[in-house]
């Protein structure tokens, strides 16, 4: 076995990039302070093919030294907008008819080993500030939470981890749909 190099990975250009087939997913940042969190996740929806990320509230905006620490360039492939409140964003969509999920643990949440994306479906996934989690009135206009399960002693994730979890998972399922 050998490492492959960098010149090997066969990755799209920014050009192809922005004319490939997105996965319908929209991620949605609900206050989220750290900017290396911010910067991560710009970096998973890009290797993931995300259609756009949505910036609410405090969440910082590109261009930022900080958020290109982590971003490693996504910042500049990926589509964003920002939101002055996450609520925005979330009745955006909705009208645009995405199911949206909250990243959250809450009454009634669905296990992510559990949950199955019917193919065709566009989706929208919030994540929350980094102590706080998603605000509550996101969550009233959520169609339903998402709850990551973890077996240790510690409540929570980091968020950018949280993210890149969901996400894979929301691909696998959305891509699968794609391809039939």
């Amino acid at each position: 076995m050998r490492k492959l190099k960098i010149t090997e990975l066969n990755r799209l250009t920014a050009k192809e990039f922005e004319q490939a087939n997105k996965t319908p997913l929209v991620v949605v940042l609900d206050n989220v302070r750290s900017l290396h969190n911010v910067g991560s996740v710009f970096r998973t929806c890009d290797a993931f093919l995300v259609e756009e990320i949505h910036l609410c509230g405090i969440t910082s905006t590109p261009p930022h030294a900080e958020i290109h620490k982590t971003a490693l360039g996504a910042e500049h492939t990926m589509q964003w907008k920002y939101f002055e409140d996450a609520i925005q964003s979330v009745e955006m969509l909705k009208k645009d008819g995405y199911v949206i999920y909250a990243a959250e643990q809450a009454e009634g949440s669905t296990n992510l080993y559990d949950m199955r994306i019917p193919g065709g479906q566009k989706i929208a996934l919030v994540f929350g500030n980094e102590v706080k989690g998603v605000q509550q009135k996101i969550i009233d206009q959520c169609d339903a939470c998402i709850e990551i399960p973890q077996y240790g002693t510690k409540h929570s994730l980091n968020v950018s981890v949280s993210a890149g979890i969901i996400i894979w998972e929301i691909f696998k399922q959305l891509r699968h749909g794609l391809e039939r």
